[in-house]
């Protein structure tokens, strides 16, 4: 398929814009670039079809399955997208003086509160545009917490081997050193190990729960606990929320923050760069650090924006992406107090149910009931066959089924990490257990079928190591 800088002619255009109706004003010249941007020129009718067949090429939750794992790719519903494709949302501008955008404030209000009852936290800020962000923003309120008292020496963020890649990379652009502990042979912190590790240099731990195997940590009282003790503070990385929500509350476990990805546990879009939004909630004692400026219900029931006593300043322009909050939103009272729990209980019957039928034929890295997800340890296959996680999730894709994540987490071996979500039908998982046996008697009886996989998609198996060494990021004109 040609690039759209490949197609068209000089001189082709077509108008979509009205005339200006405002006052022009002219850049200085020292701001004016000197040579034009090389932009494609087309008709109306070629993008329209550019952009149509880039459409018929990606695969997305409206196409067929899309089990991957710890991202939750869940159905976004269009009663959403109405939502925030209302006027008096979409046409606002963040600039406004409060008292003309009393219904997007009010919205953001429910959503904190909504979030708030949820995850057992006492406020949100909306934000942090992303659950690495987010992250980073909690961090930070930790970051301010210890600063404010003068404990400067709080200096370490304990991280399980189990953790979500962006968890080490958030707590060191914070300035903090990552001590990092194994996990236990049952998939759960190692609480000797965290004993070991805590001290006067706490600063906090970064914990996924569900954890990214898959498991409730049992021991999550006793890990809360251990890092209070030590003087630290608990973050609890929301990411794998859609597995409890309704059910037990990261709050009341004694995490003292959270981020919570709106784009995976809420049904927001997900994927394509954006727009995402991972709010991040505190207990009351941290609140007084929060970025931005904070909503604010007055007693005669209008809001007001306003900066919390000790804000650690912006980490995002005004109050996050708005619109993506109105989604979540709508769904969260779509779905109301009886259905956020339900949601997480179809989460996990669904992936248990799809464990146990693939159990026969593939070994599962921690043979227990699970949570929202489980993982695939291939290295059985890899000893008998030759074929590898790659080669399966490759495999998958001729079947219309986008693969699970692969060699995640890395403390499993040629791991495949499956979850197929509340909002997929039975049909849907036999489907996806069918083919995956298939795959396994490939496997068997003619490997290199796979190591070549896939072989029926738009293109085939690509150089990954030249793609990932010296990937064409950009098109150069002649």
């Amino acid at each position: 398929m040609e690039l759209i800088f490949e197609i068209g002619s000089k001189g082709r255009h077509l108008s979509l814009l009205p005339e200006c109706d405002v006052p022009k004003v002219e850049l200085g010249e020292k701001y004016r670039r000197t040579d034009a941007p090389h932009l494609p020129e087309l008709s109306e009718n070629e993008i329209s079809r550019h952009y149509t067949k880039l459409a018929g090429r990606t695969h997305g939750v409206n196409d067929g399955f899309y089990p991957l794992g710890s991202c939750t790719m869940k159905y976004n519903p269009k009663v959403n997208e109405e939502a925030a494709a209302l006027k008096g949302f979409n046409r606002i501008h963040p600039l406004q003086d409060p008292s003309t955008v009393k219904g997007a404030l009010k919205v953001m209000k429910m959503a904190e509160d909504a979030l708030c009852e949820i995850t057992g936290m006492d406020a949100f800020t909306m934000q942090p545009s992303a659950g690495a962000h987010g992250e980073f923003t909690g961090l930070l309120l930790i970051k301010a917490y210890h600063t404010d008292r003068g404990d400067m020496a709080r200096t370490k963020i304990i991280v399980p081997d189990s953790a979500h890649g962006t968890n080490p990379a958030s707590a060191a652009m914070c300035g903090y050193q990552v001590v990092s502990i194994p996990s236990g042979p049952d998939g759960c912190v190692d609480l000797d190990a965290l004993r070991a590790a805590v001290g006067p240099d706490t600063a906090g731990l970064m914990l996924t729960n569900p954890n990214t195997v898959g498991l409730f940590d049992k021991n999550i009282l006793d890990i809360t606990k251990i890092v209070h003790e030590a003087g630290g503070l608990c973050y609890y990385d929301g990411a794998n929320l859609n597995a409890v929500m309704g059910i037990v509350r990261p709050g009341d476990m004694g995490f003292d923050c959270i981020h919570s990805n709106l784009h995976k546990t809420f049904s927001t879009p997900h994927g394509g760069g954006g727009p995402g939004a991972g709010p991040v909630g505190c207990k009351k004692f941290l609140a007084r650090y929060l970025p931005g400026l904070c909503i604010e219900e007055k007693a005669d029931g209008e809001f007001d924006l306003v900066k919390a006593p000790g804000s650690m300043g912006s980490v995002k322009a005004f109050n996050g992406n708005f619109l993506v909050v109105v989604r979540a939103l709508t769904y969260i009272l779509m779905m109301g107090k009886e259905g956020i729990p339900e949601a997480s209980s179809n989460a996990v019957l669904n992936a248990n149910y799809m464990r146990v039928k693939l159990s026969d034929d593939f070994k599962m890295a921690y043979d227990t009931t699970c949570m929202h997800e489980f993982v695939m340890d291939l290295s059985p296959l890899v000893k008998e066959t030759g074929v590898n996680a790659l080669d399966v999730a490759k495999g998958m894709l001729d079947y219309g089924i986008h693969p699970p994540t692969m060699y995640f987490p890395l403390i499993v071996h040629e791991a495949l990490m499956v979850e197929p979500t509340e909002t997929e039908p039975k049909e849907v998982l036999d489907q996806c257990i069918d083919v995956l046996h298939e795959i396994c008697d490939i496997a068997h009886t003619d490997p290199d079928y796979l190591h070549g996989a896939p072989h029926d998609t738009v293109i085939g198996r690509p150089d990954e190591v030249e793609a990932a060494r010296h990937p064409v990021v950009r098109y150069t004109w002649e």
